[in-house]
């Protein structure tokens, strides 16, 4: 029997590319082809895939982004993605499309939807993105990585949850050292977005925690490359220890020893989080899409996993007082912990795969 072929159409983000990535190690686990359809952006954020991906670079573009020229030409260039799609069933034709969403993906879900293959769509957020929102009546099954998702009327979801990499399912549950006398972890990610209110904020507040805390802080600290240096040199004035980088590969690890993690909420992060364990202050990108960060974060702080901060009401003093609440409680921070591993899916891939065996059958 051939090998089945499984195409998985993902945009060019890490919220897209890390629960596509967690699907496609299962896939190949158990003896699936995998081809990733990605565009140009994508590809870049492709390279923790596992080497026996193939990979296909597809013409997109998004009309919401863009001069008048761009959004001109968007259609167009979707559309010869498109083409270019359905031209590659004909010689080898997947047995199921999962989409991810994101305007990479429109070319082979719309090919997959002319070509009458099985297709289905993941969404990562609480509040569905436009591509999938486009897509969602159109499919064979709708998967939910946060539950619960706002949905389209008439769209029936399953609650997966948000597949996580190997390399977060190898830390999850990992035993959580609450803040006492020695070296207290913090790291603080802001995403592939929106990180610079994080690198404005998050160094004064750290410098206000008391004088005799401050030497004991490890920091971690995800920062755009054009914040790298006044960041640093925040850290240095107020006498902490940290280490700044554009780019954290080792996320997974850098949670596990963390005693707090203070993110963004997207899909992603989120669902780290939960797998490993953390408590966390989360800070919802106000420009996102649906607000679906802040929808994404509900889920942690109604169950007291984690504090919301709105940007609307974030400053220095409130993030200052927020992040002694937990560093300086063991026990609470032990319950956020808790909770937060409480509402982990360490499955979440496998069940995705169970579901993309059972529409391809």
């Amino acid at each position: 029997m051939a090998e089945r072929l499984a195409l998985i159409a993902a945009g060019g983000t890490g919220g897209h590319m890390f629960p596509a990535q967690a699907l496609a190690e299962v896939l190949l686990a158990e003896g699936w082809r995998v081809r990733l359809s990605t565009d140009d952006r994508g590809a870049r954020y492709a390279t923790g895939f596992p080497e026996a991906v193939e990979r296909s670079v597809v013409s997109s573009a998004t009309t919401a982004r863009g001069g008048l020229a761009g959004k001109l030409a968007a259609p167009f260039r979707i559309a010869a993605g498109v083409l270019a799609a359905r031209k590659s069933f004909r010689t080898d034709r997947p047995d199921i499309v999962v989409g991810f969403g994101g305007y990479p993906t429109i070319p082979a879900m719309a090919a997959a939807l002319t070509s009458r293959v099985p297709r289905m769509i993941h969404e990562q957020n609480g509040v569905m993105g436009r591509v999938n929102t486009a897509f969602a009546r159109r499919v064979d099954a709708v998967a939910c990585g946060t539950w619960p998702t706002e949905l389209p009327d008439g769209v029936d979801g399953v609650h997966t949850g948000n597949p996580v990499r190997a390399t977060v399912r190898d830390r999850a549950a990992a035993p959580y050292v609450p803040p006492g006398a020695g070296p207290i972890h913090i790291t603080i990610i802001g995403g592939s977005q929106g990180a610079r209110v994080l690198s404005d904020i998050v160094p004064a507040a750290i410098a206000d925690l008391p004088a005799d805390l401050r030497p004991r802080l490890r920091i971690a600290h995800q920062a755009r490359k054009e914040d790298h240096d006044r960041v640093v040199a925040a850290y240095s004035q107020a006498g902490v220890t940290a280490e700044v980088r554009h780019f954290f590969d080792d996320v997974p690890e850098r949670f596990a020893r963390s005693q707090l993690i203070v993110a963004r909420s997207g899909a992603s992060t989120i669902a780290d989080l939960t797998v490993i364990g953390r408590p966390s202050i989360l800070i919802p990108l106000p420009t996102a899409t649906g607000d679906h960060q802040t929808a994404n974060a509900r889920p942690l702080a109604d169950a007291d996993a984690a504090l919301m901060l709105p940007e609307s009401v974030l400053d220095g003093e409130s993030l200052t007082r927020d992040m002694l609440s937990i560093i300086s409680d063991p026990a609470r921070a032990s319950r956020m912990a808790a909770a937060a591993l409480s509402l982990g899916r360490p499955d979440a891939a496998r069940r995705l795969y169970d579901l993309v065996t059972e529409l391809s059958a």
